[in-house]
């Protein structure tokens, strides 16, 4: 391995994909991790500048653009400029108040509903 090349498990961990260099590279041995569209199973795989990473972290698929290797784990703010994120994660769109149902209103101090009080509000509301 030469100085332009880096394991890419310790690259994953370096730029703070995962918490531990362990978790990265169980990650990448499960086998869906893409290198330049190429499936990589194994966590001494070495990565360059340039290369194109394709893995899914959490509900996001994420591709990112080596810029950099790292010569250590830093803070996050160093570890963004490893990257660069070619489809950055869109954040939910937030519900609509129209379409979820408001609570039902009670006065204060009237208790929990009754059997029969929730079976005419659930009725109301079409359940």
């Amino acid at each position: 391995m030469t100085d332009d090349t880096l394991r890419i498990d310790k690259w994953l961990w370096q730029a703070r994909f995962f918490k531990s260099r362990t978790l990265a590279g169980k990650f990448v041995g499960g086998g869906s991790l893409r290198l330049n569209g190429n499936k990589i199973a194994k966590a001494h795989h070495v990565v360059r500048v340039g290369d194109v990473l394709t893995f899914p972290l959490g509900p996001h698929i994420r591709l990112i653009k080596i810029e950099q290797l790292g010569t250590r784990r830093g803070p996050a703010t160093e570890a963004r400029t490893l990257y660069e994120d070619l489809d950055p994660p869109q954040p939910k769109p937030k519900a609509e108040k129209s379409l979820q149902s408001p609570a039902a209103k009670r006065e204060k101090g009237a208790g929990r509903p009754t059997k029969r009080e929730r079976r005419l509000t659930d009725k109301l509301r079409g359940g």
